[in-house]
């Protein structure tokens, strides 16, 4: 017996509860219970997996096996059958791929090899045996104990195509992991990536540190964030919208080269590139500036595609992706002279910016400057055509609260990293002055007054660390969703998030 037994069909409207498939199911399990096989299983020390079998038997001939005798013991999930009377055919699915196995009914037995017959397609089995090679030369287990261990009450998708809707992939991704390769790969090569991150920054000598994801003001980038309410405090807090004030308050403290990967929210649209819960790297750099950022996102991107994927010519979104040589560098009133002819090197007045973004079919806000226009005019006709890795900076102070200015002081010591059209990364030369950054927090809090949901607010506590003393001060950020998708060559943000935000059903 075990507990809910009596529960393995609802008590009315059966046939609606269940499908065909699911009502068989449910049937085998009763009889499983009947003959005291427990049929959500126990404990089963494997002492082999797929990968340790195929390894051991590469290179190995039939008679090489045969000659001497290899016991394993392994588990999976059945994906295939082919029961052929007396003996039979199947493949275990376990983490590291497929293994084929044989069964024979008089080797395991009349009671075992009826049991072993009413397995379905999703049970997940154990089994022990001798490894061999068959006629077509397949590594497969002679199976000598057959353990079931769990049953599967829903059937897997058709094999063939498994879950064609993608929405359904998404939501259901432990379905998705069982009948997609494509999936079960990204899967395994994301958490590769980020140790790849990891290994390459702790190798520069960065220290991993954690900070706060509650935070009592909203600062670090430009975002609106998602806002909870702390009871015992009796006061709202943001989930962070970036890790960028906190790692540099560690600045001040003298810890001088730190980094976080960590989880950021911002309450913004979903779409090919956008969650709303997302992971990021951020570095500092005491002693540092944009240069030595430049330096950091060029080699971490090289090291990753080389010791992580095998190459530096990435596929991606059908086109090629080359990492190797130096990345382009362009200032972004450059590359907007280079698309639309328009030359805001040249000194004008706000007036004249609008009347430019009219003619352009720009939308200006009510809190725009000319050095919000400028970005307007960059994010519509510049980024999405900057394929191969390009550094663009040079942003406008307006849009940049926390980066030093440039010797142009309507421009600032900042860069973003665009591949594909998409931003990957965001770096500055950091702002330490304790007066600068007082002036830019107000003329943020402006902003957030005219409407600019975005804008920072004042974090007088980061203000006055600051007036401590913090170093000259390089920092990026890197979008590790973004940096995997393109290291895998999956285009959409979701396939490299293993549960995306998915809109209500």
């Amino acid at each position: 017996m075990i507990e809910g037994e009596g529960d393995l069909f609802p008590k009315s409207k059966m046939e609606k509860q269940y499908s065909e498939q699911e009502l068989v199911r449910r049937g085998k399990l009763a009889k499983l219970i009947e003959a005291g096989v427990a049929p959500f299983g126990e404990r089963f020390q494997r002492t082999d997996t797929s990968k340790s079998i195929r390894k051991y038997a590469e290179g190995k001939t039939r008679e090489e096996l045969e000659t001497n005798p290899h016991m394993v013991k392994f588990a999976g999930r059945i994906m295939f059958i082919r029961k052929m009377g007396k003996a039979s055919f199947f493949s275990l699915q376990d983490r590291d791929g497929k293994m084929q196995a044989f069964i024979q009914r008089d080797v395991v037995g009349e009671e075992t090899y009826t049991l072993f017959k009413t397995a379905d397609l999703g049970d997940i089995v154990g089994v022990e045996g001798l490894v061999f090679r068959t006629q077509t030369d397949e590594i497969t287990v002679r199976v000598e104990k057959y353990t079931h261990l769990t049953k599967a009450l829903r059937p897997l998708p058709e094999k063939f195509h498994g879950l064609t809707d993608i929405e359904e992939r998404f939501r259901r991704r432990y379905v998705d992991l069982i009948t997609n390769d494509e999936a079960r790969r990204v899967a395994f090569l994301r958490p590769r990536i980020i140790r790849g991150i990891q290994n390459y920054l702790d190798n520069q000598g960065y220290v991993e540190v954690e900070t706060p994801v509650l935070n009592p003001i909203l600062g670090g980038a430009s975002a609106r964030p998602f806002i909870t309410h702390h009871n015992a405090l009796d006061r709202d807090f943001y989930l962070r919208i970036a890790t960028e004030l906190p790692l540099k308050r560690l600045i001040v403290g003298g810890m001088e080269k730190v980094y976080e990967i960590g989880r950021l929210f911002r309450n913004e649209g979903m779409d090919t590139r956008h969650n709303p819960e997302f992971t990021t790297v951020e570095a500092y750099l005491a002693y540092g500036d944009l240069e030595d950022m430049f330096d950091l996102a060029e080699g971490m991107i090289r090291t990753l595609a080389q010791e992580v994927v095998g190459t530096m010519k990435l596929e991606y979104d059908g086109k090629v992706i080359d990492v190797e040589p130096e990345f382009r560098r362009v200032h972004m009133v450059d590359a907007i002279k280079e698309k639309t002819g328009i030359d805001f090197w040249q000194p004008m007045d706000l007036e004249t910016a609008k009347k430019l973004a009219a003619d352009h079919h720009i939308e200006v806000e009510k809190h725009f400057t000319v050095g919000h226009i400028i970005n307007a005019f960059f994010e519509e006709f510049c980024e999405k055509d900057f394929i191969q890795p390009t550094f663009v900076y040079g942003h406008p102070i307006e849009i940049s609260p926390l980066t030093k200015k440039s010797p142009d002081p309507r421009f600032t010591l900042r860069f973003e990293l665009f591949i594909n059209g998409s931003e990957l990364a965001n770096a500055y030369s950091e702002l330490n002055d304790p007066i600068d950054q007082r002036e830019r927090f107000e003329e943020q809090l402006k902003a957030r007054e005219m409407g600019d949901e975005e804008a920072n607010e004042i974090d007088d506590d980061f203000l006055e660390a600051l007036e401590y003393g913090m170093p000259p001060t390089g920092g990026i950020g890197i979008g590790i969703d973004r940096l995997v998708m393109l290291l895998t060559g999956m285009t959409n943000i979701r396939e490299v998030i293993l549960f995306p935000t998915m809109k209500t059903r």
